[in-house]
């Protein structure tokens, strides 16, 4: 097995081999994973598990030729060419797939959400939360030059206290879910919240530093299945008023979100950050360096920087999450932490 790193240890004992993944879950996220990990020197895809292996071997043929194909989760945790896995699959399959990937000892980048239900989310980060190899969630907003630029901005206090919190998110997801797994509430409970817009919970939480302490949301599946639009109005801990869309029926990506501070508003729009004083606007800079969750996996393996999106940050989107769903199924407020 390749060196994995540690907090410990030095960047020079890694070995000049590449560490090699195992993709698992060949669609939309595995292609995007698979890409990334090709493009980088320090990987290399040594296997490709979907339970459709068509899926599995057009990946392979487009991306990662010399990979393996697997369709048999058995025969995955069998293999012994493999030092990391990328988890693609559908949540409900995240939870058995991360505690296998720890037995065999092998570092997980795990798209979101890290699982299905409350109770798996916090056995999971309980587990993961000891000592093991490096272990992270791909929320990519951690890694976006945008969304670390106005991080530093809010966090540094230098535009005063935060005041209020708008966020729109809307895309065009409904229109590609009929017959996907992400239609079906047995497996992405959350519906569009659940699934898309949990990276939008989880950019509030990295930006801010708020925690949400009361919720009220009323919610529409719009014929599917799951929830597609979902509206919430949200107080903080320390009183600070959220207000929160999520639009799963758009004809277009987008992605607001404005912290509205006492001596300036720091906003994201039109996919740029900005800052807004005096009723005048303009670009908010130096900006941070940008990433992705790949490049962002490798440098933690390679000791280069500290784990961005650790095990931890779960469970705020998963409260969050649950508690939105439950207020919009009773009609009523419901507070976290109970």
């Amino acid at each position: 097995m390749r060196v994995l790193m540690t907090e410990t240890t030095p960047t020079t004992e890694r070995s000049r081999e590449p560490y090699r993944f195992a993709v698992l879950g060949c669609g939309r996220m595995g292609r995007l994973h698979a890409a990334r990990l090709g493009q980088d020197s320090r990987a290399q895809v040594t296997v490709l598990f979907d339970v459709d292996r068509a899926a599995a071997g057009q990946l392979r043929e487009d991306l990662a030729p010399t990979a393996a194909v697997c369709d048999r989760i058995d025969g995955l945790w069998e293999r012994d060419d493999v030092d990391a896995v990328v988890i693609c699959t559908p949540t409900s399959l995240h939870y058995g797939q991360v505690l296998r990937s720890r037995d065999r000892g092998w570092a997980v980048l795990c798209e979101k959400p890290l699982a299905d239900t409350p109770e798996r989310t916090r056995a999971l980060i309980d587990v993961v939360g000891q000592d093991g190899p490096p272990f992270s969630i791909a929320y990519q907003r951690r890694s976006s030059s945008i969304y670390r630029t106005l991080r530093r901005a809010v966090l540094s206090g230098r535009w005063g206290a935060v005041r209020a919190v708008t966020s729109h998110s809307s895309e065009r997801w409904q229109q590609t879910i009929a017959g996907t797994w992400r239609d079906d509430p047995g497996v992405n409970p959350g519906g569009f919240l659940g699934d898309a817009g949990s990276h939008k919970l989880d950019g509030l939480f990295y930006v801010t530093g708020l925690q949400v302490a009361e919720v009220f949301a009323r919610s529409d599946k719009c014929g599917s299945r799951v929830e597609v639009v979902t509206n919430v109005s949200a107080m903080s801990t320390d009183g600070v008023p959220v207000a929160l869309d999520f639009v799963g029926n758009a004809q277009h990506l987008a992605e607001d979100l404005h912290i509205h501070c006492e001596q300036a508003d720091l906003m994201i729009r039109d996919f740029r950050v900005w800052i807004a004083r005096n009723n005048q606007v303009e670009p908010l800079t130096p900006r941070e360096p940008d990433s992705q969750p790949v490049e962002m996996f490798l440098d933690l393996l390679d000791g280069r920087q500290d784990n961005l999106a650790p095990v931890e940050c779960a469970w705020p989107v998963c409260e969050l999450t649950c508690a939105i769903l439950e207020s919009a199924a009773t009609g009523k407020s419901v507070r976290l932490g109970n």
